[in-house]
């Protein structure tokens, strides 16, 4: 009995698990086993267990079902349903009534899609049982869940498409390179649907993969990567643990060698030849070489260095760090009459080594570079960069005063020829023998004028081709002589009282000289005769006293003195001058002070002051000016003559403004009206005159092409323009109102050629010499129609 009573224990235990069916009583199994068997079995000694619920709230389902039908899921049954269909079964939560379908009478779930568990893996659902009459449930709501079994539908996939890695060239087998990681979307705790293995499909024998880590490491020794840079490796994702069926997904990973320094640098030539022009300066480029290195970057960066040579104190050798070349360079000025060809032994080290590939060899290379300078054209070379020479400034002209040096560098050798620029020279002071370069003076010198002289000297050679030239400056010091007298260092305004005593000091005068003396100027100050009035006294400090000789004077006797004062220097030659000092005799009060030195007082009557003195200045002033006046006003009255001289034939402006209508018509009209034409009635005819019908003679229109005006027009014209003294306007002559009125009719000759009838022009000659070119003119043209 009690063997039966557990077998259906375990056996009601079990159905739950298996999911054929789900009980909603919450009757323990001890309680149906105990109804199932019958009488329960007595012990002596009874054995209690904790109470366990039943295992019936998950169902299990398989994802991605492929069948036609509904995917059964499960049954729901409850203890209070007689099977008499008065118990309905209702189901709510995730899915319900969409996904998941019940049969309300037998509590049957179907599922309607197929699920996938990689978008949801379990369902949380609810279930109740509930009296169809009375709709009331017959049982509480309970909860289960519907997990979703996983399938291996899934691939691997890795994180990223491609992988970019670098590893160092030459590394050991098995340097750590990059790791790869697959992700796979099945259920990694059911089965082994999520369990990868890694593998290398591409790459080998380079590089490995770890199955289960998915590092990729280096498997070759010593990969060069100057032999080969990059590398595609492609690396496999296997899941089911790599099993056949398995699903696969691959990456690519793109691995780069990076640089070492395990390439020495090395000259593709033992022997560089190099030329350069014995001209070039310093510091300017010779030419370049270049040592080749398979590495990159700084583990290719080069130092050149010249270590043996005998131009290694001629040349020099940087680095250009843009190109890694060595710039050959000039140290000193070449001479290609000293040395031609030069020899430079020349060595590229890298800067930085790498202590692992020493056994690689020695990081350097050496290569010799031979170097030729190449003769050029030279300007002659002076002795000295500048030259100074001494001339005194009493030298004679002609002597010689120093001379220049200067040779062709070049191997011709050719001779020198010497001159000055006279841009520095404009006084042509001096000058320079061509052959052998000395100068020599062309004027005498003055040092007050000037104590420099500075100019410059030309060598040119004297060649058949264009000679080369070089310039030298020379400075020429004057050197002092004792030749200026020395004389006053300044005006002296000097005075004597009238009530001087005997003795008494009036002036201290001292000299300049313009010469300079090396050891100082020393004046010497004396009289060049006695005087009764004055002496000098020589302070002996370049300065000398005046003194009064005799007690009081006179300004009626004498009111000025000039006294002769002879100044002497101490140099050789000694130099005198004799200047004269002006003293004027003037009134003082008892301290000596001036008051007055003017004689007026002296010479005036006693009766006029000073105020009438001013008066009659005054008078004086006005009656010049009144005289000026009246010349002015006479000159003004002066009329000039229309015509000053017969030789003057410039156009002038001539106005006939007074003479009516007509020269010999006076009285007929009013003079206003004549110089206001416009009040003049045109239709009103004059009295005093014929009418233009009577007379026969009738004149024409002007005449366009009259050849004798133009050409005399034109020559007139010419003469003006080449005239020197012309003024620089146009002169108009202009004959106003006496053409029309009078009765003479116009005086202009512009329309006489072109008249009706011969008119007789003979009377133009007694009109005077104004007259006569026009006279000339027309009297000859007529001559040339009678014959």
């Amino acid at each position: 009995m009690l063997f039966e009573r557990c077998l259906l224990l375990l056996l009601l235990n079990c159905f739950p698990l298996l999911g054929f069916t789900k009980s909603l009583s919450d009757r323990t199994n001890e309680e149906v086993a105990d109804k199932i068997i019958g009488t329960p079995v007595k012990y002596e000694k009874i054995l209690y267990r904790s109470k366990r619920s039943w295992m019936w709230n998950h169902f299990f389902l398989l994802e991605e079902y492929t069948g036609t039908d509904h995917q059964y899921v499960g049954k729901l049954h409850s203890d209070q349903d007689r099977g008499d269909g008065s118990v309905k079964y209702v189901l709510s939560g995730d899915g319900a009534g969409s996904l998941f379908l019940i049969d309300e009478n037998s509590g049957d779930i179907h599922a309607t899609k197929k699920l996938d568990r990689e978008e949801k893996t379990f369902y949380t659902l609810r279930a109740q049982a509930v009296n169809k009459l009375t709709g009331k449930p017959v049982e509480p709501e309970s909860e289960f869940i519907i997990k979703i079994h996983d399938i291996n539908d899934n691939e691997p996939k890795f994180t990223k498409d491609t992988y970019v890695a670098s590893v160092p060239e030459m590394s050991d087998v098995g340097t750590f390179v990059v790791q790869v990681t697959a992700k796979d979307a099945d259920d990694a705790t059911y089965g082994n649907s999520a369990k990868l293995v890694y593998s290398i499909l591409q790459g080998q024998p380079y590089f490995s993969v770890e199955p289960e880590t998915g590092i990729i490491r280096t498997a070759l020794p010593n990969m060069n990567r100057e032999n080969k840079e990059k590398y595609q490796v492609v690396i496999q994702a296997k899941d089911m643990a790599g099993q056949m069926g398995g699903l696969s997904g691959t990456t690519t990973v793109n691995i780069t060698l990076t640089d070492v320094n395990d390439n020495p640098p090395r000259f593709p030539q033992s022997t560089y030849q190099l030329w350069t022009s014995e001209s070039g300066e310093t510091g300017s480029s010779i030419g370049r070489i270049k040592a080749t290195d398979a590495d990159l970057g700084e583990n290719a960066e080069i130092q050149y260095n010249i270590i043996d040579g005998d131009g290694r104190d001629m040349f020099s050798i940087v680095t250009d760090k843009a190109t890694q070349e060595g710039i050959v360079t000039l140290k000193k000025q070449l001479d290609f009459e000293n040395k031609r060809i030069y020899t430079l032994k020349v060595e590229a080290a890298n800067t930085r080594v790498d202590s692992r590939f020493l056994n690689f060899g020695p990081f350097k290379d050496t290569a010799n570079v031979k170097i030729t300078v190449q003769d050029v054209d030279e300007p002659p070379v002076f002795s000295r960069p500048s030259y100074v020479m001494d001339v005194h400034e009493d030298m004679n002209v002609g002597s010689i005063i120093g001379a220049v040096t200067a040779w062709d560098p070049d191997a011709a050798n050719n001779q020198v020829r010497y001159s000055i620029d006279r841009h520095t020279d404009l006084d042509r002071n001096f000058n320079i023998d061509s052959g052998n370069g000395s100068i020599s003076m062309l004027k005498s010198l003055d040092r007050e004028a000037s104590s420099w002289h500075n100019i410059t000297v030309i060598a040119t050679e004297i060649s058949k081709f264009q000679g080369q030239m070089s310039r030298v400056p020379v400075f020429i010091k004057v050197l002092d002589v004792n030749d200026n007298a020395p004389e006053f260092a300044m005006f002296y305004e000097t005075f004597v009282c009238e009530n001087v005593k005997a003795g008494q000091l009036i002036q201290t005068i001292s000299a300049v000289d313009t010469d300079e003396p090396l050891i100082g100027h020393k004046f010497f100050f004396s009289l060049n005769s006695e005087n009764p009035n004055f002496t000098i006294s020589d302070n002996e400090d370049n300065t000398a006293s005046i003194l009064t000789r005799k007690s009081g004077f006179s300004r009626r006797e004498m009111a000025t003195y000039f006294l002769p004062v002879v100044i002497s220097d101490s140099d050789y030659p000694i130099q005198s001058s004799t200047s004269t000092l002006t003293i004027q005799v003037c009134a003082c009060d008892s301290r000596g002070n001036m008051q007055s030195c003017n004689v007026e007082a002296l010479i005036l009557p006693a009766g006029l002051s000073t105020g009438a003195l001013i008066a009659i200045l005054l008078c004086i002033i006005i009656l010049l000016i009144i005289v000026v006046l009246f010349a002015a006003l006479r000159k003004q009255k002066k009329k000039e003559p229309l015509i000053i001289s017969k030789e003057d034939v410039r156009d002038n402006i001539v106005s006939y403004n007074d003479e009516g209508g007509g020269e010999e018509d006076t009285q007929a009209f009013d003079i206003g009206t004549l110089r206001n034409p416009e009040v003049m009635d045109t239709n009103k005819l004059r009295r005093d005159i014929i009418p233009e019908m009577l007379f026969p003679c009738r004149r024409a229109s002007p005449i366009k092409n009259n050849a004798d005006v133009r050409d005399f027009i034109n020559h007139r014209l010419h003469e003006n323009d080449n005239d020197p003294t012309a003024p620089p306007y146009d002169s108009l002559a202009t004959y106003a109102y006496e053409g029309n009125g009078s009765i003479a009719e116009s005086l202009s000759s512009l329309e006489s050629a072109a008249t009706d009838c011969d008119q007789d022009y003979d009377y133009l000659s007694n009109w005077g010499p104004q007259f006569k070119k026009l006279a000339d003119m027309y009297i000859g043209k007529d001559t040339d129609k009678d014959s």
